[in-house]
Parts: structure tokens; C-alpha cells; sequence
């Protein structure tokens, strides 16, 4: 086992390389929320016309 002095740390950006902004949130979200109201039109729709 190693010590944990020995360990290296590195921080999640530096790591990556790469900024996380989070932004993935908001599409996911928004794409849930846009598939949840088209398939309560394709069920509404026929069924107060059809």
C-alpha cells in the first residue's frame, strides 16, 4: 500500500483539461421537458378531436 502522503492530487479541471460549466443540465432538461409536453399532444390532440 502507499501512504497517503505520497498520493498526488490534481483538481477535476486540471485533470481533464477541460472547463465543466454544467450547461449539460439545462439540454437534458429543457429535451425532458420538450419530449414530455409532445407526447401529451400526441395523446391530447386525438383525443378530444378524434
Amino acid at each position: 500500500m502507499a501512504d497517503d502522503k505520497d498520493a498526488i492530487h490534481i483538481e477535476d479541471d486540471d485533470a481533464r483539461a477541460a472547463s465543466t460549466p454544467g450547461i449539460l443540465r439545462y439540454i437534458l432538461g429543457i429535451s425532458l421537458l420538450l419530449a414530455i409536453i409532445a407526447m401529451s399532444l400526441i395523446w391530447i390532440v386525438p383525443a378530444l378531436y378524434g
